[in-house]
């Protein structure tokens, strides 16, 4: 009877199909196929001073400023923390080596495909790069989701949750803010999920060969 695969094989494979998945993605953001559909979806949802209360724009630009910068940053740290004390100095590497490794791929990725940001209307986000892939899509997706898989079994429905929240509204703000197109979200968001797949495959690896598993408690 063929054994069945174990988790680093499974989060192995995972990882392969996420890359394919993102070459893909990328290969026809490169040659243009996604433009009218990008510029439909910016259509519909993003915002203006004069057609958005205040109080929301205000709100999505602290989303993007959570998701960037100094308070990411501050955040990661904060989370390198947390999951030291779950299961170990080994997790807190995985998450602080995949989040500035995912941050320096995606800087580069931006610089390679110099796609230029949405036009439609004035930025409501400072901005200073090319579009894609989206950096605050990248981040999100890396730091929640290996936060998510390095939780123990009694914080993982939480974690979860918090990485979809996390992933969601920092999508939906850069959009709405006028400063991304829908496919630049896309990318940057299995970007950054391959680095958390790649995280959680160096740490469940490395319990493999120990004969150990993550903490559970």
């Amino acid at each position: 009877m063929k054994a069945a695969p174990s988790r680093t094989a499974i989060i192995r494979n995972a990882l392969i199909a996420t890359l394919l998945l993102f070459a893909m993605v990328s290969a026809v953001v490169a040659a243009g196929l996604v433009d009218g559909l990008d510029q439909q979806i910016s259509a519909a949802l993003v915002m203006t001073v004069d057609t958005a209360p205040s109080w929301w724009i205000l709100f999505m630009q602290g989303v993007s400023w959570i998701g960037g910068g100094l308070p990411r940053w501050g955040i990661v740290i904060l989370l390198c923390a947390l999951v030291w004390h779950w299961c170990g100095p080994r997790c807190a590497a995985a998450l602080g080596g995949a989040s500035l490794i995912a941050n320096f791929a995606s800087s580069v990725l931006k610089m390679s495909f110099g796609r230029p940001r949405p036009d439609l209307v004035p930025h409501l986000d400072h901005v200073g790069s090319a579009a894609y892939p989206s950096g605050h899509a990248t981040s999100a997706a890396v730091v929640y989701l290996l936060l998510a898989w390095l939780a123990p079994l009694r914080w993982r429905t939480a974690a979860w949750a918090l990485a979809a929240t996390m992933i969601i509204f920092n999508a939906f703000s850069r959009i709405m803010l006028g400063v991304h197109w829908a496919s630049d979200i896309v990318g940057g968001t299995l970007l950054g999920a391959a680095f958390a797949l790649l995280g959680a495959w160096w740490v469940g690896a490395r319990r493999e060969r120990n004969g150990g598993a993550l903490r559970e408690s």
